[in-house]
């Protein structure tokens, strides 16, 4: 039996989520695959930081964020400075990298992660940014210092996307795909589908947590466009930016046009597509409308859907229904096991 140290950059719902995740499935972590943890350390943008080698109790941790107070206490080293002094300082085996995304370059992101692989740590993230901005050379560096850079969680939270094709389908050549991955923007259009108008709609979103204060990342198609570069890039070797996919939101569309695709029984839906164009990509995310034969049309609410068209499966759809912190928080964990396997 071994014991890892983790370290956690960012703590909000989801890091808050995977930690809840780890300690229902302590047990089958020790029994199923031979090992047990300690949180040595813990960086938040709002709430301090702490690092205590001898482990953090992550219960008072949770406490602590849930009444606005500082983790300080829990630390026994003073203050730091910064991310960066962290991540070198806490000595953990595997550093969980879950701050906000930055569309147009991934960084801090990127930097923080690249600390973590220098330091000799697996690097685990849910943020889109890196792995559209720096795979190449994050992916490089981990097999340099013998480590893992996974990202599950960056793609449909929990889904096995990237793990799927890393490890159940060798040899495959991913042709292209299609499919619906902004939650946010397919709530909105499920709920106008039900009357609501589309800023009805949105801030029904943005009481939910789903939606930002500044909604523009997913209504103006950004955090779709950054997960098509992110499944190029990795999925078919073709690094491929955001600002490369041809890119069309939601902002537009009217309860008008809802009613006229309900009188032709169709959906609008925010479609994500690439496709091998010799060697280079063609990628799209665009409101397109769908009729009741496309797999597409009965997704609706939170739900995603991606179908895979290869060289030797024709078609392979994934869909996750109704995702949330706690389906993201399994993909963090699903990366866990995998590189510490």
């Amino acid at each position: 039996m071994t014991n890892k140290c983790i370290a956690l950059l960012g703590f909000g719902n989801v890091g808050q989520a995977f930690v809840r995740l780890l300690g229902h499935k302590k047990d089958i972590l020790l029994k199923n695959h031979g090992f047990s943890y300690t949180f040595t350390g813990i960086a938040t943008a709002h709430h301090g930081m702490a690092i205590n080698p001898r482990g953090i109790d992550i219960e008072r941790a949770m406490q602590l964020i849930s009444t606005g107070s500082k983790l300080d206490p829990l630390s026994s080293r003073p203050l730091m400075e910064d991310s960066f002094e962290f991540i070198r300082a806490c000595g953990a085996d595997v550093l969980f990298e879950n701050t906000p995304v930055n569309y147009a370059d991934g960084q801090p992101a990127v930097s923080y992660l690249r600390t973590a692989l220098e330091a000799g740590m697996h690097a685990i993230t849910a943020n889109k940014g890196p792995v559209v901005h720096a795979y190449q050379e994050l992916t490089e560096l981990a097999e340099k210092n013998g480590r893992k850079f996974y990202f599950e969680s960056a793609v449909m939270d929990g889904a096995p996307i990237f793990s799927l094709f890393r490890q159940s389908l060798p040899a495959v050549n991913l042709r292209g795909f299609h499919g619906i991955l902004n939650s946010t923007t397919n709530l909105i259009l499920t709920r106008m589908e039900a009357g609501e108008s589309f800023e009805m709609a949105l801030a029904y979103a943005q009481s939910m947590g789903i939606a930002e204060t500044d909604p523009s990342g997913d209504i103006d198609g950004w955090d779709a466009a950054v997960k098509v570069a992110a499944l190029v890039t990795v999925l078919m070797g073709i690094p491929l930016k955001p600002a490369e996919v041809d890119r069309a939101g939601i902002r537009n569309l009217t309860s008008e046009d809802i009613l006229q695709a309900h009188m032709q029984e169709k959906r609008w839906k925010l479609v994500c597509t690439a496709r091998r164009e010799g060697r280079e990509v063609i990628a799209r995310v665009a409101p397109e409308l769908v009729s009741p034969d496309n797999p597409l049309y009965g997704v609706n609410g939170t739900s995603s859907i991606i179908t895979f068209e290869t060289d030797v499966l024709p078609q392979l759809s994934i869909i996750e229904g109704n995702p949330g912190p706690e389906t993201t928080a399994y993909g963090l964990l699903a990366d866990f096991i995998n590189a510490t396997r």
